[in-house]
């Protein structure tokens, strides 16, 4: 069971990782340092969003709508570091199995 506990921590790292490098994307882009007419960063934007949406979405739908604010990663980042914590809290439990 510690491999679960090993496995569940990982997935929220990489989750968190994935998050912040779409973020910084968005400013950047938004700021027109990238361009999403360069095919790669188009590229790299779209698989992001794409792997990122089904998470948002659940969000999206209970969140009020703002115009020009997504409020919806900063939520999935408060999800984040629940789990994360309750994972921490929880590890004896992960260990005694």
């Amino acid at each position: 069971m510690q491999s679960l506990f090993y496995a569940l921590k990982l997935i929220l790292q990489i989750l968190w990782f994935v998050m912040i490098v779409q973020i910084i994307m968005s400013w950047l882009i938004n700021f027109q340092v990238l361009n999403l007419r360069q095919p790669q960063i188009a590229q790299l934007w779209y698989g992001l969003s794409r792997l990122l949406e089904p998470i948002y979405a659940p969000f999206r739908r209970i969140l009020p709508s703002t115009p020009g604010l997504d409020l919806a990663p900063m939520a999935v980042f408060i999800v984040i570091i629940i789990l994360q914590r309750v994972l921490i809290n929880n590890q004896g439990w992960f260990d005694g199995m």
